[in-house]
């Protein structure tokens, strides 16, 4: 299945997220992105701590392809997307790209696929039926 609503992200970059030329460091923007597709997740009323622990499911990136294409730097605002692409199965595959806000120059831009894991097996699961329905909702 196939989904095109984005949810966005405000980052600041912090003097921590930056190497010592103050350009951020390439697997911070990793972490940026992984915090728009928990923000994403919380949007649609979920909570993984709760999915975690009452599900016993929890999430993992198990592709990434990532391309770095202009540096981001210290105290830069960036706009964090994170756009479904497709799901089936125990996977959803994002779209998610990293722009600076200022003028809407393109970052980073990656393709992500998550698998739901069960959290005492680490094997794969079936997404849950919740998210689904919003996935479907769409």
């Amino acid at each position: 299945m196939t989904r095109g609503r984005s949810f966005h992200l405000p980052v600041r970059v912090y003097w921590e997220d930056t190497d010592a030329g103050g350009v951020v460091y390439y697997a911070n923007y990793l972490k940026f992105m992984e915090r728009a597709r928990s923000e994403w997740l919380r949007s649609l009323g979920m909570d993984q701590a709760a999915l975690a622990s009452e599900e016993r499911i929890q999430f993992a990136v198990v592709e990434a392809q990532v391309r770095y294409r202009q540096p981001a730097k210290y105290d830069d605002l960036l706009d964090v997307s994170a756009t479904v692409e497709s799901w089936k199965g125990a996977s959803v595959s994002f779209r998610q790209e990293i722009r600076r806000s200022t003028d809407l120059v393109l970052l980073a831009d990656a393709t992500i696929r998550a698998a739901c894991l069960d959290s005492d097996s680490l094997r794969p699961r079936p997404l849950p039926p919740v998210l689904l329905e919003e996935l479907k909702r769409e």
